[in-house]
């Protein structure tokens, strides 16, 4: 008798893309009547204690999940009632007019939600909902990994949960396994396959919640400029939520030039800005966090979204929108489309690769793929033309502050009377896609960082200093716990670390590893006069920075066993 676990379904990730499969399959599951097995892994603790996201969303999909999402407690923390898009200088702030920003960015009527609150309460519907319909078996394992992919005859059989698998007890099954983690493990199948030939490009957002004096639920703010005046693209956000809460934080990308970026830090310059000093103080930091998203959109896409035997949802697909700042909807409508083609393959016991073709048709036929496609080249107009974030924006933010941003505007135009209307022209056409310039090739993040990279030097504001937070200090809002012995980091060649190190000392700078992380994890130790890497692995989030970050592609970061890493729940 064979101890192999199998089941028909293997989702790994408890992230909103796999648990809107789940729902969405056992209602079809429900209809059609026929028996199924469904398992869900989670490397978190609970179902949300890894997952973080902003996040303003689009409630489409959810209403077509639950209709009745108003009324049955889906956790909404507001309706965005009021929706800015603003400009900071280091001391003002300027709310551009509509007309300035893409529709996309007015998020008036969209959710304000805390993921981790969603995907908690997902997994809950999911458990009350499977009771209804006991011809389908759900295993839902939170506290479990998935360590390595299995592969056989050239088919994704299943994962490992172990990272020393030894016997069939180590290892879970499926018929077909759906991959909706953040590259973890997804990245196995994308190399196994060689589904990528452009590579993914990342971000990396660092989130803090506040409880505060005043009532901002409603309001939502998206914000570039200050402290982001060195080239970096990224930006800022402030969300209003319910019981006097704030979301703060920053989306970062990390093809930054500087190899001393650090997101935390970007973050606590955020916070002393004026506009966000006026909210927070008096207020109590509750929770901190930092997690990857990939941000290369239609270009950085597989060529195909599945190979034999499984099939990639959300972030291990990379369906984030940047332009429209929109995931959460994506995510989980790749789950409801996976959904329908996984249960027609299974009710008619076709498990071949072809079965899967109509996933890839229907994301391509609808909103998710359509748009990613319409906004093909929003970070390449930014990639492209360095000048609009290293020499324009700088310039309106110092008018910001000084006079107003129209003056800003103008010196632009007298300062480069030639370039800049062709650059305002050419970038909105890449912009709003109307322009085709055909395929573009993205280099690997850490292939952008000049070792000798001066940081632009500005005034510092005003500000509170017991709102401000060390890296140290802020990984105890982040409720880090591992279990003893954890490694999961690898540090693949010991003397390629003491190398970077001294190329980087001998500039005057930190390694990027170090210098990056947004949770105090990597150091400098001195063992037999030798300068070499070393990991404070109990103060991880898990966010991966370090992995994308380092120029000698030398680190991996793993899952974890046993629940160990962050507590997201709440952020």
């Amino acid at each position: 008798m064979s101890d192999r676990i199998e089941y028909d379904l293997l989702l790994v990730g408890g992230s909103p893309s796999n648990l809107a499969l789940a729902i969405r399959f056992i209602e079809l599951a429900k209809e059609s009547g026929k028996e199924f097995t469904i398992a869900i892994l989670e490397k978190g603790k609970e179902f949300g204690s890894h997952v973080m996201s902003g996040a303003v969303s689009n409630p489409h999909v959810i209403a077509k999940l639950f209709p009745d999402y108003k009324e049955n407690g889906f956790p909404i923390e507001a309706t965005c009632t009021e929706s800015f898009v603003s400009v900071l200088g280091v001391k003002k702030k300027w709310d551009m007019p509509a007309k300035f920003y893409p529709k996309s960015l007015d998020k008036t009527g969209y959710v304000v939600l805390t993921l981790s609150n969603v995907v908690s309460w997902m997994s809950r519907y999911l458990q009350d909902k499977a009771k209804d319909v006991p011809n389908v078996t759900i295993d839902l394992f939170n506290g479990f990994a998935a360590h390595k992919v299995v592969f056989e005859d050239g088919r994704v059989a299943g994962v490992a949960v172990s990272e020393e698998a030894k016997s069939e007890e180590d290892y879970v099954y499926g018929k077909f396994t759906c991959f909706g983690d953040k590259g973890f493990i997804s990245r196995d199948v994308i190399d196994f396959y060689k589904l990528r030939d452009n590579p993914q490009i990342w971000s990396v957002g660092v989130k803090e919640v506040w409880q505060v004096n005043e009532d901002y639920q409603g309001k939502v703010w998206h914000t570039l400029g200050y402290p982001l005046l060195d080239g970096t693209f990224g930006g800022g956000f402030v969300y209003g939520m319910k019981d006097k809460k704030l979301t703060i934080g920053m989306v970062i990308s990390l093809d930054s030039q500087d190899p001393n970026m650090n997101p935390q830090q970007k973050l606590q310059d955020y916070k002393k800005h004026a506009f966000i000093q006026d909210m927070i103080k008096g207020g109590k930091l509750l929770k901190y966090g930092a997690a990857l998203l990939p941000e290369g959109g239609y270009y950085s896409l597989p060529k195909k979204f599945y190979v034999p035997g499984a099939i990639l949802l959300g972030d291990a697909l990379g369906v984030l929108d940047v332009k429209n700042l929109a995931g959460i909807d994506r995510a989980m409508e790749c789950g409801y489309v996976a959904a329908g083609v996984l249960h027609d393959a299974l009710v008619k016991g076709d498990t071949s690769e072809a079965a899967l073709a109509p996933y890839q048709k229907q994301l391509e036929d609808g909103f998710v793929i359509k748009e990613a496609y319409k906004n093909r080249y929003f970070r390449w107009a930014f990639m492209s033309n360095p000048k609009l974030l290293g020499q324009y924006l700088p310039d309106i933010a110092k008018s910001i502050d000084k006079t107003n941003a129209w003056v800003g505007m103008l010196k632009v135009g007298f300062k480069n009377p030639f370039a800049a209307p062709v650059d305002g022209v050419t970038s909105l056409s890449l912009i709003e896609g109307t322009r085709d310039i055909g395929p573009i090739k993205y280099k690997p993040d850490a292939s952008h960082i000049i070792p000798s990279w001066v940081t632009p030097k500005y005034d510092e504001p005003q500000y509170d200093k017991s709102t401000i937070y060390s890296r140290p200090d802020a990984v105890f809002f982040a409720s880090t716990k591992y279990h003893e012995g954890n490694e999961h980091i690898d540090e693949f060649n010991a003397q390629t670390c003491v190398k970077c190190i001294s190329t980087y000392e001998g500039l005057g700078k930190t390694t990027p590893c170090v210098a990056d992380c947004t949770a105090e994890v990597h150091r400098i130790d001195i063992i037999d006069d030798l300068r070499k890497h070393g990991m404070s692995l109990e103060n991880c989030v898990h966010c991966r920075t370090c992995e994308i970050v380092c120029p000698e592609v030398n680190l991996r970061v793993k899952p974890t066993s046993q629940g160990s890493g962050p507590d997201f729940m709440g952020l």
